[in-house]
């Protein structure tokens, strides 16, 4: 067993070191989640923005849009040329895809100023690239409403892990302490 242990020790410590960053940071968030309840920012504050900048870049495109608090549900109306197409909801925000890529970042470390800009940007990509997901989804389902479960389950699902996917094969195959040969 020890033999076992020694032979996978790169391999056990990555899944130790994933496990317990993305929990940590789950609990975090969810702990945020239930503090954004008492809050003036519905559902809650990322959340909110998310859906008023994609309202805004919608505008942008010509698109008449609003958003709207939803009264019924923790979530926003997405409301485009008179027209209610999507609510935007706390899982919309990226901030748990941005928490896996996180996880999995750290638990390939690389230099440590390395690794933390590294976060930082993914972070920042990964919440653009939502947006515009977002809007195009938006455009798409305006256009295409019959094919809105294939977009929403298949299409806009494998943007936003995609990128994360591309993120994380850059980030072992350039910068993680693996791509150095450190083990």
């Amino acid at each position: 067993m020890r033999a076992l242990l020694i032979q996978y020790k790169t391999v056990i410590k990555f899944i130790l070191t994933f496990l317990i960053v993305y929990i940590v940071l789950s609990l975090l968030y969810k702990a945020y989640l239930q503090y954004a309840i008492n809050t003036k920012y519905y559902p809650d504050y990322v959340t909110n923005l998310v859906a008023k900048q994609v309202g805004v870049l919608l505008n942008d495109i010509g698109y008449e849009t609003q958003v709207l608090e939803h009264s019924d549900e923790p979530s926003i109306k997405l409301i485009v040329n008179g027209k209610y197409l999507a609510r935007i909801i706390e899982g919309c925000n990226s901030l748990s895809v941005i928490i896996l890529f996180l996880a999995f970042v750290v638990a390939f470390a690389g230099r440590l100023k390395t690794t933390i800009l590294y976060v930082i940007c993914g972070a920042v990509l990964i919440y653009i690239v939502n947006l515009v997901r977002i809007v195009f989804f938006a455009v798409a389902l305006y256009h295409y409403p019959w094919r809105s479960e294939v977009l929403h389950s298949v299409v806009f699902p494998g943007i936003i892990y995609g990128i994360v996917c591309l993120l994380w094969v850059l980030w072992v195959n350039r910068f993680s302490n693996l791509s150095r040969g450190n083990e």
